[in-house]
């Protein structure tokens, strides 16, 4: 979906398809039917917007396989969709059994996500509509925060300066600028956007920024205006924001709220929690570590894990909604838009618990997937952008 801004930018909504397993050109094809299109018509507009999370190996498709590229684009328009950014955290395996800190994995300080991260880029060249603006590419804050050596640092300097260089060759050879955001997210080197300010502060801002995750932030308790505040006076861009929702307890003592939180500490993926007490932010890496005494306790708890973005967990529990709308009214709601790339990214649907959302049923996520995206457009509508019909231009 698209939404003028009043001060005339062209803002981009879509939904992330990391929350789908496909890892080949047909899975991605395949979840385009399954998923994509039907939410669109549920949403009865005539165009959406899906940011594509493309897998190592369906990328390495799409580069080697003739007219796979073709294919792709052509799915998209039959489809109704359209694409402007795509997801290259994850660099294969996201639905796997177990996934924890090995989404983490290839970092920036190895040579395979700068080539990642620069095919996802050409690919994106060549599957924007004529008449977007740029692209964006979202990608790992660094590394996980351990190992983190001086000379572990110097070689990501190295690559950022070389995916900078690649990004400028990029837009010189298509006319299609493409811009890359590194995601603050907790336990990583970049966990804040303090640290983005000060990590980052040396890029070249024309190709690379900041890639705004509001259920990250509102984890790590960072107040939405300071945090935009803080990268504006770094020279940072918010290339895209993410738009998604934490879980919240402000009791964590209380056993209705630790048995309702142990319904959220699934196998697959990390769920960093952090606990605020009294001034200080205290951390733990996944939420089974907090529960079991790592966290006293004694201050409410953000949890990463996405909840859907128009409902709340059962009481006691909560999510960060209100930080959400903080958020989106930062970035968009003010005089000038400080990002033109949102994102829904409410990737969890499958381990939701039971009786919190449709799980891993396709008409189920289908459905939750277009209650979010309306909601973001009733609250997009309601700060001022107005709702914009288009012709396809390929």
């Amino acid at each position: 979906m698209r939404f003028t801004h009043p001060d005339g930018t062209t803002v981009h909504l879509a939904y992330c398809t990391n929350v789908h397993p496909a890892e080949t050109l047909d899975g991605v094809l395949a979840q385009l039917t399954r998923y994509a299109e039907p939410v669109r018509h549920r949403l009865g507009i005539d165009r959406l917007g899906v940011g594509l999370w493309l897998s190592r190996p369906a990328v390495t498709e799409l580069n080697t396989a003739p007219g796979a590229v073709a294919r792709l684009r052509a799915e998209l328009d039959a489809r109704g969709l359209e694409v402007v950014t795509l997801n290259a955290f994850p660099y294969r395996g996201f639905h796997d059994r177990a996934v924890k800190k090995s989404v983490y994995r290839p970092d920036w300080s190895e040579p395979a996500r700068l080539e990642h991260t620069l095919d996802c880029a050409r690919l994106l060249a060549a599957l924007l509509p004529d008449d977007a603006a740029r692209g964006s590419v979202s990608t790992l804050p660094l590394a996980w925060r351990e190992p983190w050596t001086t000379d572990r640092a110097d070689r990501v300097n190295r690559q950022l300066d070389r995916l900078a260089q690649g990004l400028a060759a990029l837009a010189a050879d298509t006319g299609r600028p493409v811009r890359v955001g590194f995601e603050p997210e907790p336990g990583c080197v970049i966990e804040n956007t303090a640290q983005a300010a000060r990590l980052l502060a040396d890029v070249d801002p024309r190709w690379l920024g900041v890639c705004l995750d509001t259920c990250h932030t509102a984890v790590g308790f960072e107040d939405a205006p300071t945090a935009c505040a803080r990268l504006g006076e770094a020279g940072l861009p918010v290339v895209k924001a993410q738009v998604s929702c934490a879980l919240a307890v402000d009791d964590p003592q209380d056993p209705a709220a630790r048995a309702a939180l142990w319904e959220f500490a699934e196998p697959r993926f990390l769920h960093q929690t952090r606990e605020s007490l009294r001034g200080r932010l205290l951390a733990v890496d996944d939420l089974p570590d907090a529960l079991g005494g790592a966290l006293p306790g004694a201050g409410p708890w953000r949890v990463h894990f996405h909840t859907p973005l128009h409902a709340t967990p059962r009481p006691p529990l909560r999510s960060t909604g209100n930080e959400l709308l903080a958020a989106l009214e930062t970035l968009v709601g003010g005089p000038a838009a400080l990002t033109d790339h949102l994102e829904v990214e409410t990737y969890t649907w499958s381990v939701l618990p039971g009786g919190t959302g449709p799980g891993a049923r396709q008409s189920g996520i289908a459905d939750g997937i277009a209650d979010e995206l309306a909601w973001a457009r009733d609250t997009l509508t309601r700060l001022g952008l107005k709702e914009g019909k288009h012709e396809v231009t390929r």
